[in-house]
């Protein structure tokens, strides 16, 4: 194959990889906390002699939305958003992981966990722990969890450490992969939590673009594919 046919295909595999994380985006636009994906293309250049450079666009590196998700009030005492920047801070049997979706429970022995029972962390990396006996909690303007004027826990949020990247582990939990730091900026609010960032009309949009951008690139290798078919039947009468 000529280099034209390998660049094609190079874009090809990208644009596909692109439309998958469309359509799962699509798929989690009403998912609690969700961010949206999108692709990164990178462009590799290289010198040919006597020719014109080649050039290349490769799409492999995700990139992961930190848009703020829509509140939504439902008034559950373990219900909470982040508004602002940040993450909550998970405990999960393949590691510590962020997460934005802050629907919670109570274990059956008084852990506050996610939808999928790992356990919250709170500022200091234990486990968030309720007493039976506490009834509702309320939140403070610092994170502070407590109920019958008794301080329970403090919630802590978290970034990835600056320059590192989020990888996607789950619907929606990631992990950072040069490690995390606290976030200040960030706000919890109680009885709220927070939609998916995703656009649903945007995203359609887009999918259209990479849809049609796709099969420009199939015409031109199945075009290519005929003038090399002509070229050997020609060599070979």
């Amino acid at each position: 194959m000529e280099a034209a046919g390998y660049v094609t295909l190079t874009r090809q595999t990208g644009l596909m990889r692109e439309m998958q994380m469309i359509a799962n985006n699509i798929a989690n636009a009403a998912t609690t906390g969700y961010r949206a994906e999108g692709m990164i293309f990178s462009e590799f250049v290289a010198r040919a002699e006597g020719a014109p450079s080649l050039s290349m666009g490769r799409g492999n590196t995700p990139m992961t939305s930190q848009a703020q998700g829509p509140l939504e009030a439902t008034g559950g005492a373990f219900d909470f958003a982040i508004e602002g920047e940040g993450f909550f801070l998970i405990d999960t049997p393949e590691g510590e992981r962020l997460t934005r979706a802050g629907v919670f429970a109570l274990s059956g022995a008084g852990d506050l966990v996610t939808m999928d029972g790992f356990r919250v962390l709170d500022a200091g990396g234990a486990p968030v722990f309720i007493p039976p006996d506490a009834g509702r909690p309320g939140l403070a303007a610092d994170g502070t969890l407590s109920a019958n004027g008794r301080p329970l826990a403090q919630f802590g949020l978290y970034r990835p450490v600056e320059g590192a990247a989020l990888t996607r582990v789950g619907g929606n939990l990631f992990k950072s992969r040069d490690g995390i730091e606290p976030v200040e900026e960030g706000r919890i609010l109680q009885g709220f939590r927070e939609g998916s960032n995703v656009e649903p009309l945007s995203q359609v949009a887009r999918m259209i673009e990479v849809q049609r951008a796709y099969e420009m690139g199939q015409s031109f290798l199945e075009a290519e594919h005929e003038r090399v078919r002509r070229v050997l039947d020609t060599f070979t009468r």
